[in-house]
């Protein structure tokens, strides 16, 4: 059938030194001077400030002096797993909890596995293959509280009882009702849940159930709100658009609300115009055909405001306010919403920059100064940003009157950086700003005609700066303890196209780089953790993982309160998968030290401070992880998974030749004498 027919993965075609070169320069520049030690023995990062928000030199409260979490891990590394079911440790239970399908009011019914719910069922209840998620606790409950959950995409032949009808003649889409369905099962839901005699459930009917799906109106903020970039005809004034798609990581403001991030949103739109904006083949909006195929429905008798047509954004009438040219321009951006008002629409942030994103999450706060995010583009080659507000932060903002305001006072305004890595272990943040110098000795202000521009094309911005191509950065976490910022760089197959020297050709493991803030555009980098089997040659193995923590493609990563870090993995390797399905690890990074006081990364010294936590079922990606207050409970999502669940025990697999519809599901984890998890 008509979709998109090429694999938007690659688009920069700029000549920045990528991160594949930096890190081998500074691979044989570390071996040089620690005498061939390598990476995986040391660390560069001793004592730099953290906050990230000063040029001067504060106090060392308020640069982030280095410290250590108090907490130790209370649990022995799990064996990997290989079966439909989820493992945990000893003395740990596994629940099922709001699985794809739970209704959230009376208008849905019940969840029918021969799927045959409609599509307002499906804008109702629970959406598909759940991914980032936060806890927000009702009066600071333990017990009470709101899941806050992504859905990143779906599965056609799930969703409808003999998947997506199609005419055999045109291959198009034929049915507006399977479709409708399908863009319900995607954006946000919020979700009232209750501990309740020891077993979490979820709260039928609650006024605070809500989904956000990908055809709920949003508003626009921030530099391109009110843009003519945002026209289109069913916003003529360029300030709403409708829907969110692909939201897969996640994040949570000081001040209370919730941020969902739009990943591969592009893939949902089309244009097949023989000149297109640069912003479009830029960020790989397909040229034949969109992800589902929504838009064959355009000019369906049952259109309502031509929510099919507008997936195609291909110009057609004399100006933006008569076709869907501008649609894409109100997709890639952090989208906040404020889980405690029922009422409030959600807002989507444009001055935090507009590309694949995958997470967000918020630097120290330091009063009196500005407030840090970040956020990475999740492609082969791109790259990491941070936002520095122009507000100064104030501590009674973090119980606001009104969240979504105090979010425009933070996030609608300020500075938009991205990241260069350099081969000496330091990094430059480079603004994006229309006096930004580019490469070539020009100013953004030549390639750009105002910011809301500049926001629209943010890696084609990136590109003209000299930012560094990455290996997929993905998820971004910031220790509670001292302020170290960490990423996930999940993957890169295609790197040997971009550095022959690469000291792990194809990088199909993935990495975790760490950076201390030295000031607002410098940071000083390592590579915290390297992926690899552990049966893998010392040059892959770098950090001497064993059979006990052996992982590739971290993704999701999460620190609790405490100061543990959660690895999650999305798994792709071989070599790896043939050992154990995905899992999340966990390990607290600020107690690798040495007798120096100094950061240590993950070597073969310290092994045992890298510990398997959980495995997840068959073919399933383990993401999104939530905690409540006291540390008593988390949430973890499973989505794509095969055979699961069988039942409401996530640890229970189908009996042999028993075979389950697949239902993404969040997993409740707690310890069976009700103790904090992990210690």
């Amino acid at each position: 059938m008509s979709k998109a027919t090429f694999d938007p993965k690659t688009y920069n075609l700029s000549s920045n030194e990528a991160f594949a070169t930096v890190l081998q320069k500074h691979l044989s520049r570390r071996s040089l001077i620690k005498g061939g030690l390598g990476v995986a023995g040391m660390s560069l990062l001793s004592g730099f400030g953290l906050s990230g928000c000063s040029d001067d030199d504060k106090s060392s409260a308020a640069r982030g002096t280095l410290g250590s979490s108090s907490e130790t891990l209370g649990f022995q590394s799990i064996p990997g797993s290989r079966t439909d079911a989820v493992v945990v440790p000893e003395g740990y239970n596994a629940r099922i909890l709001a699985p794809w399908g739970t209704p959230l009011n009376s208008t849905a019914q019940a969840y029918r596995p021969d799927g045959t719910n409609t599509a307002v069922d499906q804008e109702n209840a629970v959406g598909m293959h759940h991914d980032g998620m936060h806890f927000f606790p009702i009066d600071g409950s333990s017990t009470d509280g709101l899941l806050v959950i992504n859905h990143e995409y779906i599965d056609e032949d799930a969703l409808h009882p003999d998947g997506p009808t199609i005419d055999p003649v045109t291959e198009l889409r034929t049915s507006a009702e399977e479709i409708r369905k399908e863009i319900n099962a995607h954006g946000v839901s919020v979700v009232r849940v209750q501990l309740i005699n020891g077993e979490w459930q979820v709260v039928a009917n609650d006024p605070l159930n809500r989904r956000f799906t990908g055809a709920t109106e949003m508003d626009i903020a921030g530099p391109l709100a009110n843009s003519p970039l945002l026209q289109t005809r069913y916003s003529p004034a360029g300030d709403v658009t409708r829907g969110t798609s692909n939201n897969c990581g996640n994040g949570s403001t000081p001040w209370g609300t919730y941020l969902t991030c739009e990943e591969n949103w592009p893939g949902y739109f089309m244009n097949s115009a023989a000149s297109r904006p640069a912003d479009q083949d830029r960020l790989g909006i397909p040229n034949d055909g969109t992800r589902y195929g929504w838009h064959h429905l355009a000019g369906d008798p049952s259109e309502v405001d031509q929510e099919f047509a507008r997936f195609d954004n291909t110009p057609t009438g004399a100006s933006a306010l008569e076709d869907y040219r501008n649609e894409a321009n109100g997709f890639g951006y952090t989208v906040e919403i404020d889980p405690y008002n029922p009422t409030a629409k959600a807002v989507k942030r444009t001055a935090l920059g507009r590309f694949r994103q995958e997470s967000r999450t918020f630097g120290p706060l330091v009063e009196g100064e500005p407030v840090v995010s970040y956020a990475g583009h999740d492609s082969r080659f791109e790259y990491i940003y941070k936002f520095v507000s122009d507000a100064l932060w104030t501590a009674a903002d973090a119980n606001p009157v009104d969240r979504l305001a105090t979010g425009s006072k933070y996030m609608d305004a300020g500075t938009l950086y991205v990241a260069r890595f350099n081969e000496d272990g330091t990094g430059d943040w480079l603004p994006l700003t229309l006096d930004s110098v580019t490469t070539d000795g020009q100013t953004l202000g030549s390639l750009f005609a105002t910011q809301a521009d500049i926001i629209l094309n943010t890696p084609g911005a990136a590109d003209a700066v000299g930012a560094t191509p990455m290996d997929r950065p993905e998820w971004v976490a910031v220790d509670p303890v001292n302020g170290t910022v960490y990423f996930t760089l999940t993957n890169n197959s295609d790197r040997e196209t971009a550095a022959a020297v690469s000291p792990r050709v194809g990088n199909e493991f993935g990495h975790i780089v760490r950076w201390n803030e030295d000031g607002i555009d410098r940071f000083n980098w390592e590579i915290f953790v390297f992926g690899a089997p552990a049966i893998a040659d010392a040059d892959t193995n770098r950090s001497g993982l064993t059979t006990a923590n052996q992982f590739a493609s971290p993704d999701g990563l999460i620190f609790d309160g405490r100061g543990i870090m959660w690895i999650q993995t999305d798994n792709g390797a071989e070599a790896v998968t043939e050992q154990t399905n995905d899992q999340m690890l966990a390990v607290v990074p600020s107690r690798l030290r040495d007798s120096n006081n100094d950061q240590r990364v993950v070597d073969a010294s310290n092994q045992d401070e890298l510990r398997r936590f959980f495995v997840g079922p068959n073919g399933c990606e383990v993401t999104g992880l939530a905690f409540t207050p006291d540390h008593t409970t988390f949430f973890v999502n499973i989505q794509h998974p095969g055979n699961w669940p069988f039942s409401d025990n996530a640890a229970e697999a189908a009996p042999e030749g028993v075979t389950v519809r697949p239902r993404a599901s969040t997993v409740v984890v707690r310890r069976n004498d009700g103790g904090p998890i992990g210690v």
